[in-house]
């Protein structure tokens, strides 16, 4: 008798509807890691494995996940792009495998994003347990001028660009947010002093440090990756795989050009920001110097 009755508490357990189940899978992804795999779903939705297996399957289709090697992540219509690409789908494709190096390698949260206006808008974010404690998620967004993401873009866009894209207020979020376009403008200079790496330390939200590199086109800087951890992360240390990993990312996408090129004259995007090689520590040491203060702020 027992065992009938928890047969069919079983049964019931799952929604009855397609819908519901639909939106019990989506809500897997809110508030947890980016990309799950099928026993991920499964685990958090309590589904039988076939049957998440085939709702994801047609969301998958519908564009609502995509799906890769790696696992399930939020496609455009839950990103709220519709069925316009703007060519994420291939950028996202291009970062996802070596957002996943990142994180293994390093332990911290790797996020893709592009910039949007003012802000930056996440295409991805890759973490282990840390990542609940990012206050970031796919399909979100924040101020350019707070993140090392935004700032690592930012570096890379012509001076007039940048003004006419964060406008006249910066939003101060913490006491150790640039509150001034002349300060960004300072900032964005050791940006690029620094061979395009980015950083940031409680700019954004108290607690959390990043660090960034701008993945650059023919044209100039598409989007960004970036690594992020504790303000006690040893940033530098892992800076140079940030760097690698948004070089390779675009060596993926423009295989036809080595490196971008721009006209020389265009002082800000005709500086050379990724170079090749493994930078030693003296090198680190003398890049985060730069600004006099051995600080990036």
């Amino acid at each position: 008798m027992n065992e009938q009755i928890a047969e069919t508490m079983v049964r019931n357990d799952p929604p009855p509807s397609m819908v519901e189940r639909m939106t019990l899978i989506l809500d897997a992804f809110n508030g947890r890691s980016a990309r799950l795999t099928l026993e991920d779903v499964a685990r958090h939705t309590r589904l039988p494995r076939s049957t998440a297996h085939r709702i994801l399957d047609q969301l998958v289709r519908q564009r609502w996940l995509e799906h890769n090697s790696y696992g399930y992540a939020l496609g455009q219509r839950a990103l709220g792009l519709g069925g316009q690409d703007r060519g994420h789908g291939k950028l996202r494709e291009a970062a996802a495998p070596l957002l996943h190096e990142l994180q293994v390698t390093t332990g911290l949260v790797a996020h893709l994003a592009v910039l949007d206006a003012a802000e930056i808008f996440y295409l991805d974010k890759v973490g282990g347990r840390f990542a609940s404690s990012v206050p970031s998620r796919v399909g979100g967004r924040a101020p350019a001028h707070s993140t090392a993401l935004g700032k690592s873009i930012l570096a890379w866009l012509e001076p007039e660009e940048v003004d006419e894209k964060i406008g006249g207020g910066l939003d101060r979020l913490t006491n150790r947010t640039i509150g001034e376009l002349g300060t960004l403008h300072q900032e964005l200079y050791r940006v690029r002093q620094r061979r395009g790496l980015a950083f940031e330390r409680g700019e954004t939200f108290p607690g959390i440090a990043c660090v960034a590199a701008a993945i650059r086109g023919p044209e100039g800087p598409v989007a960004g990756i970036s690594l992020v951890g504790t303000l006690n992360t040893p940033l530098e240390k892992v800076a140079p795989l940030v760097a690698a990993a948004a070089r390779e990312t675009s060596q993926i996408l423009f295989p036809s050009a080595a490196s971008p090129r721009r006209d020389p004259r265009r002082t800000p995007r005709s500086r050379t920001a990724q170079d090749s090689g493994t930078w030693s520590a003296e090198t680190m040491n003398r890049l985060m110097a730069l600004d006099g203060r051995g600080d990036w702020m």
